[in-house]
């Protein structure tokens, strides 16, 4: 039974090892960070910022096989009410077997009835089909925001697609 716990430390060194190529940790990550690979040690300095906030969740999912999944929630307004899900990660050598969609399901039972968001967003970049239809699956659908935004990556425009889900 696959299970979220708020994020150790000593979690970082096996999350970054599912990042095997800059292609995908990009991909995960866009510009969040200057350079790949990252240690855990460069992970846990980026969560280390908001050590002291009560605006960002980093949680580690984890089932009888171990650390299974990473993922992110941040309350993006004052009033929190919409809650930002962000670098979502699965172990590599379990992808494709739903294991994404249960950690983002569990994810956003927590964002509605512990946090008490109203909102849950995220984005995905349109070069990444298989965490779209993931996000898809767990009940998020595509928003226009008016404008797309866009990141220079590998000399490329890589397009963010919005997604949301509301507490309905």
């Amino acid at each position: 039974m696959l299970r979220l716990r708020p994020y150790k430390e000593c979690d970082a060194k096996t999350i970054v090892s599912w990042l095997r190529d800059e292609y995908s940790f990009r991909q995960w990550g866009a510009d969040r960070f200057e350079s790949y690979p990252i240690s855990g040690d460069d992970l846990n300095a980026h969560y280390a910022a908001f050590r002291d906030t009560d605006t960002l969740f980093p949680f580690t999912a984890y089932d009888e096989n171990g650390i299974a999944g990473h993922m992110i929630m941040r309350f993006t307004d004052d009033g929190k009410k919409t809650v930002r899900f962000g670098f979502i990660i699965v172990d590599y050598d379990r992808r494709g077997t739903g294991l994404g969609k249960e950690m983002i399901l569990l994810a956003e039972r927590y964002a509605f009835e512990f946090l008490g968001a109203e909102k849950i967003t995220l984005g995905v970049f349109e070069n990444n089909p298989a965490a779209y239809h993931c996000y898809r699956a767990a009940g998020f659908r595509e928003i226009s925001t008016g404008s797309t935004e866009v990141y220079r990556i590998f000399g490329e425009e890589w397009k963010c697609i919005e997604m949301e889900l509301d507490r309905s």
